[in-house]
């Protein structure tokens, strides 16, 4: 049966609507990306990196953390001049695949800067991989103290109250660093960013989400180019014992293969 005089009017202004707002916000990403990193830190955090260069630590709950998620960080980092070093609070060994996922992480921070003498893995046998398990506030804060101190890091970099995926481990991540902020166990100087976690919506229209991302309040933004998505997603294919059918539509789809906000503590 032939359409109607309106019968395709709905879906062609639809189809156009998508055009525009995807090649809006390609253009948007790519001015953006262009700029660098310097002007996606805003308050303490651009203090803290015009006073002495940045020492970033990204803190991760698993392996594949870092490409999951904190791949615009990462390489946005790293195009800034920054030194980035990863510490990872455990093996990934809730399928056995512990010695395996430690190979992948070296594997995968490789590709995205990190040196695998940069990357340290916590194997706590009270810091297990399980998303039904809290993680002991005292003691992960105790670890990544330890870690900060130690290598004088002044920019400290993890999920926030939501872990993005609403895993429990991620979430125990925050609170520890909730815990050294808030308890002023800090170096001083030292500041602490948590990865911004969006609604379902925003989570899967991956470069369509960077002018909502420009426009709402932030202090740090990471956007990269399609060259650096790239190469953040064969850092995410490193991880091949993780790369089940739902984990390619993942880094075809997810904003924090492309985008990363971020908010100071």
């Amino acid at each position: 049966m032939a359409a109607g005089p309106w019968g395709w009017g709905p879906a062609v202004l639809l189809a156009l609507l998508l055009a525009l707002l995807l090649g809006g916000a390609r253009r948007l990403r790519r001015r953006y990306a262009a700029g660098g990193a310097g002007p996606s830190l805003r308050g303490r955090a651009a203090a803290a990196a015009r006073a002495d260069g940045v020492r970033a630590l990204l803190v991760t709950a698993h392996p594949d953390d870092e490409a999951m998620f904190f791949a615009p960080t990462v390489l946005g980092l790293g195009r800034a001049g920054a030194r980035a070093a990863v510490l990872c609070c455990s093996a990934g060994n809730y399928y056995s695949q512990g010695e395996i996922r430690k190979k992948e992480l070296e594997q995968s921070c490789f590709l995205l800067g990190v040196p695998a003498s940069d990357v340290t893995v916590v194997d706590h046998r009270d810091l297990p991989d399980n998303p039904a398990v809290e993680w002991d506030t005292q003691l992960l804060a105790a670890f990544v103290l330890k870690h900060i101190e130690a290598n004088n890091i002044n920019l400290v970099v993890t999920f926030d109250a939501g872990g993005v995926s609403g895993h429990a481990n991620h979430i125990s991540l925050y609170t520890a660093l909730r815990y050294l902020h808030s308890e002023q166990k800090l170096p001083e100087g030292c500041c602490v960013l948590v990865l911004e976690s969006v609604n379902l919506f925003r989570k899967y229209i991956s470069v369509l989400d960077v002018p909502v991302s420009c426009l709402l309040p932030r202090d740090a933004l990471f956007i990269l180019t399609e060259e650096e998505t790239e190469q953040a997603r064969r850092a995410m294919r490193c991880h091949r014992s993780q790369l089940l059918w739902f984990r390619h539509i993942y880094m075809l789809f997810s904003r924090y293969m492309v985008i990363n906000s971020l908010r100071l503590l």
